[in-house]
């Protein structure tokens, strides 16, 4: 009778997880990245821990770098070449336009090594490789509400008063960081099958800078080239930035052309991510 007994009792079936590719059509799972949203907050506190790990300054160091290329710019700039600043005083001018640069800049400088500094955990263990990129790029967004206090400072020593349009702000912001990640996924995923990018990023920073309307206005531009100059996505992050605390002019149509590159640029990235996944526990 016990034999019979123990004999009706279901015994449990081994379970196996069977990992299968998206359709080429998606190139992003927003479930699976839900799911492992808690080794996203590990790879971005490791990043920022490790950033500021035993210096002697600390945190500190994300108001310097601001403040010191303020400094720089504002007396090159603004009182060795004079460049208008639309009746803003240029510190502040200068100031508004770095934050969402620096933003940018170290989101995707970080999203490039992020694959290739994670190889080990990437050829051992299976999860999202798009956490990678992304940790890379929100990340920098910690710098950036400390280094908001610094801008906040300025604002008062100045006694320019906010406008009601500061509440955009946040769209900007995540245009920033749209615009981060698109540039980031490209050069990640690049950077896994070609070395060479991680000493072409320092080189392009240093570009886009002066690209970008950081230490001048947009309005300087020649009126033929401006159409081009606002496919430059951070023209019109930066000219927004700008708009939204200060109401300085922001031309519409050309605003929606730099809103147009960022979509182009995350698009097209998410998908390029996906197509080379498949090859970088090899390559890497």
């Amino acid at each position: 009778m016990a034999d019979d007994a123990i004999a009706q009792i279901p015994r449990a079936l081994p379970t196996a997880l069977i990992i299968r590719p998206l359709s080429k059509r998606i190139p992003v799972d927003l479930h699976e990245i839900w799911e492992y949203r808690e080794l996203l907050y590990f790879f971005i506190w490791r990043d920022v821990k490790v950033r500021y790990k035993q210096t002697a300054l600390g945190f500190l160091w994300i108001l310097i770098q601001p403040l010191f290329m303020m400094l720089i710019f504002s007396f090159f700039f603004g009182r060795l070449a004079r460049i208008p600043s639309g009746g803003i005083p240029y510190a502040l001018f200068a100031l508004a336009g770095l934050l969402p640069w620096i933003l940018f800049s170290e989101g995707f400088t970080r999203a490039t090594n992020s694959m290739v500094s994670n190889a080990h955990i990437m050829t051992k263990v299976y999860y999202p490789r798009l956490i990678m990129p992304l940790a890379g790029i929100l990340s920098p967004l910690i710098d950036f509400v400390i280094a908001f206090f610094l801008l906040i400072a300025v604002m008062i020593y100045f006694s320019v008063m906010p406008l009601p349009t500061t509440v955009l702000l946040p769209f900007f912001i995540v245009m920033a960081v749209l615009s981060s990640f698109g540039v980031g996924l490209w050069l990640s995923a690049l950077n896994v099958m070609y070395r060479d990018f991680q000493y072409v990023v320092p080189f392009l920073i240093q570009v886009w800078l002066f690209a970008s309307p950081i230490v001048y206005p947009s309005y300087v531009v020649p009126e033929d080239l401006r159409l081009f100059y606002w496919m430059n996505p951070m023209a019109g992050v930066i000219e927004g930035f700008r708009w939204a605390l200060f109401g300085t002019p922001l031309p519409l149509d050309l605003f929606m052309i730099s809103w147009g590159i960022v979509i182009v640029l995350v698009t097209t990235g998410l998908f390029y991510f996906r197509r080379m996944e498949q090859y970088f526990a090899d390559v890497v």
